[in-house]
Formats: structure tokens, C-alpha cells, sequence
């Protein structure tokens, strides 16, 4: 005579998992629709323009597309076959403890008045107040050496972006000194 363990089967021995264990599967859902838009975009990029080198400029976005798309499969497979993520420790971060709205305000502050003064007064200005409001809003009090880090920064990073790269942005003021 067999017992109920011996004829029993293997599949019915495993613990079934609901739809909410396998909350995964969305965001595998949702690298799956980006992955195809971005096909999508990068298949209707006109290749009139001008081309250098033997890369077009539909392959990038052809393989970030791809890339979303594979990443997509594997990550639904390993939910599928039990796969779970690791919950957020945040082994940092208290949190039980409330948001420190004083920090939001002030960056949102420093992002608001970047948005508002690049145009009147050009990037470097307007993003050496955007780093020296964020290191403020962060705890920063070093009052002379901030704004001078700042400074720098934001000359570095027009330089950088405006004449190596290319990438024209707002000089303001300082369009002609530098």
C-alpha cells in the first residue's frame, strides 16, 4: 500500500505563489514596453542627416532597445522559477523617521531659482547658485569655501560642455570673459 506522500504530486508539494509574491513581473512588464518604444523611436530616426564614422545614428538606441528587452526576459524567467529581490535594508537610513521638509524646501529652492536665472544671467551663474543651494540645503556651512567650490564647478562644467563638447549653453554675463 503507498501513502499519500508517495503518490502525491510533486507540484501540489511546492507552495503556490499569488500574483502579489510576484509583483516582479511589473516591472519586468514595464522594461518590456520601454524596451519596444525605444525600437519604435529607434527605427523612425531619419538617416538623411549627416553620418561620421560608420555608426549610424539609429545604433545606440537600437541596442539600449535591445539590451531593455533582453533584461526584460531574464528578469521575468528568474521571478518565474522563484526568484525574488532583496528588500531595502537601508541600513543608513532611519526609516521610521519623518521627512525633513526644511531640506526638500531648500533644494526645490535651489533647483527653482537655477530654472529662473539661467536665462537672465547665463548657466555659470545660475548653476554655481544651484551647487552652493544644494550644499547649503545638505548641512554645508562653510560659507567662504562653498560658494568658491561652486564657482568652480559651474565655470568647469560650462567650459566643458560649451567649448570641448559643443553643447551651447547660456553664458550670460560672462559670455565675453570666458
Amino acid at each position: 500500500m503507498t501513502t499519500n506522500t508517495e503518490t502525491a504530486d510533486p507540484a501540489e508539494a511546492r507552495p503556490r505563489r499569488s500574483w502579489r509574491d510576484r509583483s516582479e513581473l511589473g516591472i519586468c512588464v514595464l522594461l518590456l514596453v520601454l524596451g519596444v518604444l525605444v525600437l519604435i523611436d529607434a527605427i523612425r530616426i531619419p538617416t538623411d542627416f549627416t553620418q561620421r564614422g560608420p555608426v549610424g545614428p539609429k545604433a545606440v538606441p537600437i541596442v539600449v532597445g535591445v539590451l531593455l528587452l533582453v533584461i526584460a526576459v531574464l528578469l521575468a524567467r528568474d521571478v518565474l522559477r522563484g526568484g525574488r529581490g532583496e528588500s531595502e535594508t537601508g541600513e543608513d537610513v532611519d526609516l521610521a523617521a519623518p521627512t525633513d521638509w526644511r531640506t526638500v524646501l531648500l533644494l526645490s529652492a535651489a533647483f527653482l531659482a537655477n530654472a529662473v536665472l539661467i536665462g537672465v544671467l547665463g548657466f555659470p551663474i545660475s548653476a554655481a547658485v544651484l551647487f552652493w543651494g544644494a550644499a547649503y540645503a545638505l548641512g554645508s556651512r562653510a560659507y567662504v569655501r562653498d560658494p568658491l567650490i561652486a564657482a568652480a564647478l559651474s565655470i568647469a562644467t560650462y567650459l566643458l560642455f560649451d567649448g570641448l563638447l559643443g553643447v551651447p549653453l547660456p553664458g550670460g554675463p560672462l559670455m565675453g570673459v570666458l
